[in-house]
């Protein structure tokens, strides 16, 4: 009985200390952001805009007050930087004489390629526009096939001597679940329309289709062929020459190797490159070099640079993530929310253009459709333009079509015109191998349907064809009429099949190439406004919504990604099966245009 007491003494005490520090922990994190929230930014003179693109790049900020805490791992938020934070930063620093260069600080950027052309872009524009150099270096492991094509827009490139420089073209595998899912005694049945219409063939098959390969390779080589071209344009190396070096593979080299052959300009240790900065900087001796990141300097004010306030309003909507659901915790496009957002800027009279920001790559056809139906109205009485970021496919396109003008990186991954639905059949892991017997109780014919306990019968098959071939219709006939094609030329070039931007462009689906600031540009012109101001929208959670946001589903997710890294994608997408499934239980119509 004494130990009895003492154990439920030594828990108690665990509790308590526990709540303790979960108090202090949550009133250190309040006053984090308090202290952040009020603290003016401040930029030094001789400054560098740095640039840190190890962190998660994303189409817009956050007001996550978590971010840059040092918190436990489950506790912690990853670390993102903006899209938006970096174009409006190198905008403001050309007219900022405090800021005398930009530092990119690179590795492996998880962006996309899109994302990536239009920082490209941006600081191209920026040292077309004033005498300030951009110096980048990479001193983590590794720079990526991305951070290189981004750094070579640099003055200089320099890497610590062991990181590896990734040049080796672009390529990976696809996983096939077919045969394991059979050793489980579970078979997925699906119901598709597009020959191209990939996603499903993880289930169905044991390697690639001739058509996937087909238009894997025709996209691949697209996005290839934009890098080598601009590498070559700013390195002075011939693309032979570039893909002679990717074909040795670059990768495993010692980094003096990409000195050699023209890649970067310099191996350098730490003093080595604090001494380049100080030299752009203009700072003498072994003085600290003052950084801004653009996180803060996106909100310095900067003599010359402020707009006057404008009672024309343009909207920048952003509809980022799967459509209709949300697996992994991360950003979500929902229906109607986004309609109700569009919906509002229509009927605001002092909002004069819209321009949507697409980042996905689709999701459920219903949630597409009350989303079009918003888009097709507003464009009819504001002018409407839609700009693509990394992806936007299937579902993406689905509700852009009615855009006035759609504007895209040449890289862009579009198109993906075609549905699908899926429905396991795990009636052998569940009778023969788990020994589970199921039986049915009905009023109807067909009123136990879908189930998973047995395969379709011929007019189960029949009826899911039949919706997949009407949404499928709706489809590309919401296509024609957007873009002023006849539903068989639409059909010409949909069948599921994804393409880039560059080749979209050729076939009609895009109509101009540029990022989120040409499209407002684009707006803006075609509207005939000289005087305006941007507002983003959905208005983002405030740092204090924030803090209530951090519930035990996001604690989850920050363990294992911790812990799985890479490999969380592969969580992920079982998870999205297991979602599909239990949709499908739910709602027999569901249907996906992914």
């Amino acid at each position: 009985m004494k130990e009895f007491f003492k154990y439920v003494l030594a828990t108690i005490v665990g509790i308590i200390a526990i709540s303790i520090v979960g108090t202090l922990l949550m009133f250190m994190v309040i006053g984090a952001i308090v202290a952040s929230t009020e603290k003016e930014v401040v930029v030094e003179n001789n400054s560098m805009l740095l640039i840190d693109l190890n962190r998660s790049l994303v189409d817009r900020s956050k007001n996550d007050p978590f971010e840059d805490l040092e918190l436990p791992a489950m506790f912690a938020s990853a670390k993102t930087i903006g899209l938006d934070q970096i174009l409006t930063s190198l905008e403001k620093a050309v007219y900022d004489d405090r800021i005398k260069g930009v530092y990119l600080d690179l590795s492996a950027i998880s962006g996309g390629m899109a994302s990536v052309e239009e920082i490209r872009n941006a600081l191209i524009a920026f040292k077309d526009s004033c005498d300030k150099p951009v110096y980048a270096c990479a001193d983590k492991l590794m720079l990526g096939q991305k951070a290189y094509y981004l750094a070579t827009v640099a003055d200089k490139i320099v890497v610590h001597p062991e990181v590896a420089i990734d040049f080796r073209g672009l390529g990976g595998e696809m996983m096939f679940y077919k045969d394991a899912l059979k050793k489980i005694g579970v078979e997925v049945e699906v119901v598709r329309h597009g020959k191209f219409k990939a996603a499903v063939e993880p289930f169905l098959l044991d390697k690639m289709s001739e058509e996937n390969r087909e238009q894997t390779m025709s996209y691949l080589n697209s996005l290839w062929n934009q890098m080598l071209n601009g590498i070559s344009e700013e390195r002075g190396l011939s693309v032979e020459e570039l893909n002679q070096i990717a074909d040795e593979v670059q990768t495993f080299k010692m980094a003096e190797t990409a000195v050699e052959n023209g890649l970067i300009d310099a191996v350098e240790y730490k003093d080595q490159v604090l001494d380049d900065l100080r030299e752009i900087a203009g700072i003498k001796g072994t003085e600290g070099i003052p950084m801004i990141g653009v996180k803060d300097y996106a909100n310095a004010p900067v003599k010359g640079k402020t707009k006057k306030y404008s009672r024309n309003k343009i909207a920048v909507i952003y509809a980022t993530g799967e459509i209709g659901m949300s697996i992994s915790g991360d950003e979500i496009i929902e229906g109607d929310k986004l309609g109700r957002e569009i919906r509002k800027v229509r009927q605001d009279s002092s909002y004069k253009a819209i321009v949507l920001r697409v980042n996905s790559p689709g999701g459920l056809t219903f949630d597409s459709e009350t989303i079009w139906r918003e888009v097709k109205l507003a464009a009819e009485t504001k002018t409407l333009v839609v700009s693509f970021g990394d992806v936007a496919a299937s579902g993406g396109y689905y509700f852009s079509c009615p855009a006035d003008k759609i504007v895209a990186s040449p890289n862009t991954i579009t198109g993906s015109i075609g549905v699908f639905g899926l429905l396991p059949n795990a009636g052998e892991l569940i009778h023969d191998k788990l020994g589970i017997s199921t039986d049915e109780v009905k009023t109807n014919k067909n009123t136990v349907i879908p189930t998973f306990t047995r395969p379709m019968n011929g007019f189960e098959k029949e009826m899911r064809q039949k919706s997949v071939e009407n949404a499928y219709d709706t489809f590309i006939s919401h296509v024609a009429e957007g873009r002023g094609m006849t539903k068989e030329a639409v059909d010409e070039i949909g069948q599921g099949r994804v393409w880039t931007a560059e080749q979209a462009k050729e076939i009609g689906l895009v109509d101009e190439f540029g990022g989120i600031q040409d499209a407002i540009a684009l707006a803006a012109e075609m509207e005939g406004l000289e005087d305006y101001r941007t507002v983003a929208l959905p208005s983002l959670p405030s740092p204090f919504e924030e803090i209530f946001k951090m519930g035990g589903n996001s604690v989850r997710i920050n363990l294992l990604k911790n812990e799985l890294g890479e490999k969380y994608r592969y969580y992920e997408y079982f998870k999205k099966v297991s979602s599909m499934n239990g949709i499908y239980a739910r709602l027999p119509y569901d249907i996906y245009v992914n």
